[in-house]
């Protein structure tokens, strides 16, 4: 280990601070599972059992059981919070009560569910924030939650599964939690688990196992929820040991380091470093360690450093950068307080005698890792992202400047003069001490060569004033001489080491502002919701940092193509866009300073990111030569990259919402062909069939007979008609071309007529109304409104056995007029209570259901919320079946009336 142990010994104040924050809290502890069905609820409650045995004030704040024995039983014992109920359009659902809970204040709080979605009208828009603000009131929390729910997962487990997760919950929340129990079944296990029917009903079991369940799915969701779980459990481990200070390594998970430095090879190590990543599934992280000797490193070197570090960002690391002095206790100390276990770095490549002068870093690196593993690279591998300047660099403008050096002699005359005061009380060796400080002075102010200047206009001055004989260049005694030397050689030390902090002071004041400048940049491109806010904000930002004009070209169709620019500008030469599109197609630089195409008036350099290069940005100024410093061209890279970025994001956004339009296209035209194909088929071929009868055999068949067959065909032309309505209907509502006619109506009249429509179709059902005569009329289309009922009449005949009930009943509510439509079907599935109302889609629950287009209750709910109302779908309480709750707003200041209607209609 280092020799230098002095920091270590310290717990981290980072960690410490993370436990400051924790103090006065509850405890979160999350039962994470892969899937569905793999038993989080129930673990969740037999540790809360535990806990009740412990005598722990135990309650339950929500649970939901989804019907299964085996937990319901678990339930039974605890103390269960009432939950609160929430009114949601027309229908009434129940929510984990809060109040109720901070107010019993418990120590320990079931939740279930974490992802969940609470309704609307509640404190917190998500069950997460709920249980966050149980925990900050100091009460624990032990809570369920499915790996698909978390959101940096969320695409992952949707390429897996081909299903999008909407209810998410940040990856904080994971963070956060003090404890991570991992509930964890075999693909086999939870598919025996479905087949069993201790997951889901055996008809939508089935339906899982073939789609989501499968055993490749489950074994990539398992995969995904381990993972995250040690990465939990490593972040715990690492913060235990700095809040304690502990050194490391402990080799509970492997975590690897690179180390980055301005020498040939770099780009070797990290390559090498992301493979060892890969094949240890691992963490890794670039380290740069800044010392004071990058100030005086060539602009080459600087360069590589910079490449080096943009390579491993590309590839993937984590980049840090740390100051030092020694470079081999700094990388160890790093090291060993963030709990690596492998450290990757070059072989020396200094001279021997250099070696024993300077020292070896990386003999120094081994001789002090302890027990990381040091990885010794060759770097004899071809390093093809050395940076081998393709674009001519501007030098840095270093005038000569007169006034330091005159502001210098001034300081020299200032600390001579009173040094002759001084000279009558004071023996001449202590005078050279005012001399230093003129000397000083201009170090600190001006830099080295005005201090260097002072440094020896001091030494004569105090060898022509003060040394004897006086007045003269020449020094009689040997112990003036050795103190002229003593002086000068003091001095001289003295403004190196004052010039160089004022450097470190220079570079640090310039970094700071680039650093803030590009922070600034990157909020804004951050906030950026379209491509032409990110372009404008690029070509303003590197414009007024680098004190040129911009141009940004993107690709479009085939070609490259100004998209924007600062100073607006979309004019280019036939040059500038030959230079363009070459810098596009061939990922490297062109233009004006480049080896090619250089009689451009522009400089024009590829944006890129780790995948690909995605445009081109153009620089010029008003000036002759190359563009750029290096520093400049460092910087811009730096922009760049950033901007790049941020562009393939808003491109990606873009790609993904194009997908998902051309899929849902692809959905509805495949739904609407299988609609033409199948349920339009269907009665035409029984009209076709019924019509050929009668025409080949009319004369043949009994009056009987024929009669059915007449009526075959007008009833299968009605349910034709019907079909073809509902298409044109959906048209007319996705176009945005439906205009209500509005009238007062009152709603009885309107159920009636509906009825009178229905009556063929319901002619197997018995109907039941409750419509009272003391309704208010409502402001409403009738034949939008009409149409709307008869659609669900005809849902509700559908999938309702004959012979059961269809109930209409209205009321009036809180300024509304509710009317539902009730039946005994199998009812609707929890998950497709909303769907029900997507165009083209039909729940499917039996063989047997009556084939149809699924647009009625998507046309019932366009016609609805046209005329100002809502529906909404949900189960019944009393029995069985299905419920659609419409409701509508009463006009203010209106009478109520209306007729009675027929209470019960066979």
């Amino acid at each position: 280990m280092p020799e230098d142990r002095s920091n270590d010994s310290r717990p981290s104040p980072d960690a410490l601070l993370e436990h400051a924050e924790r103090e006065g809290r509850g405890r979160l502890r999350i039962f994470l599972g892969a899937a569905p069905g793999v038993g989080k609820t129930y673990e969740m409650l037999m540790a809360g059992r535990a806990r009740l045995a412990d005598g722990m004030d135990v309650v339950i704040g929500i649970v939901e059981t989804h019907g299964r024995k085996e937990t319901q039983a678990l339930v039974d014992g605890y103390e269960v919070i009432p939950r609160r109920l929430v009114d949601y359009r027309g229908q009434t659902l129940d929510e984990m009560d809060i109040d109720a809970i901070l107010k019993r204040r418990p120590a320990l709080v079931l939740v279930d569910e974490l992802a969940h979605t609470n309704a609307p009208g509640s404190r917190h828009p998500k069950r997460y924030l709920d249980v966050q603000e149980i925990l900050a009131q100091g009460i624990d929390v032990y809570s369920t939650l499915n790996i698909q729910h978390v959101e940096s997962l969320n695409d992952v487990v949707a390429q897996i599964t081909r299903v999008r997760v909407r209810e998410t919950v940040p990856d904080s929340i994971i963070d956060e939690a003090d404890d991570i129990e991992i509930i964890d079944l075999t693909p086999d296990d939870l598919i025996k688990r479905l087949q069993d029917g201790k997951v889901y009903f055996p008809n939508t079991a089935q339906r899982a196992i073939e789609n989501y369940f499968s055993p490749g799915n489950l074994t990539a969701l398992r995969e995904l929820a381990l993972r995250r779980t040690a990465q939990r459990v490593d972040e715990q481990l690492l913060n235990h040991m700095q809040s304690h200070a502990i050194p490391g390594p402990w080799a509970a998970g492997e975590r690897v380091l690179v180390c980055v430095d301005s020498q040939p090879g770099g780009a070797a190590r990290i390559r090498y470093a992301r493979r060892l990543a890969d094949r240890l599934r691992a963490p890794w992280t670039a380290l740069h360690v800044d010392t004071p000797r990058l100030a005086g490193l060539s602009e080459e070197d600087k360069d590589r450093l910079a490449a080096n570090l943009r390579l491993a960002e590309q590839l993937g690391a984590e980049i840090t950068t740390i100051p030092g002095q020694n470079v081999a206790q700094d990388i160890v100390r790093h090291a060993t307080a963030n709990n690596f276990t492998h450290i990757v770095i070059g072989r020396p490549t200094r001279s021997r005698w250099r070696e024993l002068i300077e020292g070896s870093l990386t003999y120094d690196l081994i001789r002090n890792a302890g027990d990381i593993s040091v990885h010794v690279i060759s770097g004899t591998e071809r390093d093809t992202d050395a940076p081998a300047r393709r674009v001519k660099t501007a030098e840095a403008p270093k005038p000569f400047q007169v006034g330091p050096y005159l502001f210098s002699t001034a300081y020299v005359a200032g600390a001579l003069a009173v040094s002759t005061i001084l000279d009558q009380f004071l023996d001449f060796r202590n005078l050279a001490s005012v001399l230093l400080l003129a000397v000083l002075s201009s170090a600190a102010t001006f830099g080295l060569w005005p201090a260097l200047y002072a440094c020896f206009v001091s030494a004569l001055a105090f060898n022509f004033f003060f040394l004897e004989p006086r007045y003269t260049l020449t020094i009689r005694d040997p112990e003036s001489i050795v103190a002229f030397l003593v002086f000068l050689v003091v001095a001289i030390i003295a403004s190196n080491l004052t010039a160089r902090v004022q450097r470190q002071a220079v570079a640090a004041r310039s970094r700071a502002r680039a650093t803030e400048d590009i922070y600034s940049f990157s909020k804004k491109l951050a906030g950026a919701g379209t491509l032409d806010d990110v372009l404008w904000a690029t070509a303003f930002q590197i414009a007024s940092m680098l004190k040129v004009r911009v141009v940004l070209l993107l690709p479009e169709a085939g070609t490259i193509t100004v998209k924007a620019g600062y100073p607006p500008d979309d004019t280019l030469a036939e040059a500038d866009i030959a230079a363009a599109r070459w810098a596009w197609e061939h990922n490297r630089a062109a233009g004006r300073g480049a080896d090619t195409l250089p009689g451009a008036k522009r400089l024009y350099l590829p944006l890129r990111t780790g995948r690909t290069a995605i445009g081109v940005v153009g620089l010029d100024n008003d000036k002759q030569g190359p563009l750029l410093t290096p520093e400049q061209q460092r910087l811009l890279d730096a922009l760049a990259d950033q901007a790049a970025v941020a562009i393939e994001r808003v491109q990606l956004v873009a790609d993904v919402d194009r997908a998902r339009l051309a899929a849902e296209a692809d959905r509805l035209r495949s739904a609407l062909l299988t609609s033409i194909s199948h349920d339009l088929k269907t009665p035409l071929a029984a009209i076709m069939g019924a019509a050929g009868t009668l025409k080949e055999f009319a004369p043949a068949l009994p009056e009987k007979d024929r009669a059915e067959l007449l009526s075959t065909v007008v009833s299968e032309s009605e349910r034709l008609n019907r079909f073809i309505a509902n298409l044109l209907d959906m048209t007319r509502i996705e176009s945005g071309a439906m205009e209500p006619n509005y009238a007062l109506h009152y709603v009885g009249d309107v159920v009636g007529s509906a009825l009178n429509r229905a009556q063929k179709i319901t002619a197997e059902h018995k109907i039941e109304t409750d419509i009272p005569a003391e309704l208010p009329m409502l402001r409403l289309d009738p034949v939008l409104f009409e149409q709307a009922l008869f659609n669900l009449l005809d849902n509700a005949a559908k999938y309702a056995a004959p012979g059961s009930a269809i109930r209409l009943q209205a009321w009036v509510d809180n300024g509304a007029v509710i009317l539902q439509v009730m039946d005994e079907g199998p009812g609707i599935p929890p998950d497709d209570l909303e769907r029900i109302f997507d165009t083209f889609y039909r729940v499917r629950k039996r063989d047997q259901v009556r084939a149809g287009t699924g647009l009625g209750l998507s046309i019932s709910r366009g016609f609805i919320e046209a005329m100002g109302g809502t529906i909404a779908a949900a189960n019944r309480t009393d029995r069985v079946g299905a419920i659609f709750t419409i409701r509508m707003p009463v006009p203010a200041d209106l009478p109520a009336l209306g007729a009675p209607l027929t209470d019960d209609a066979a």
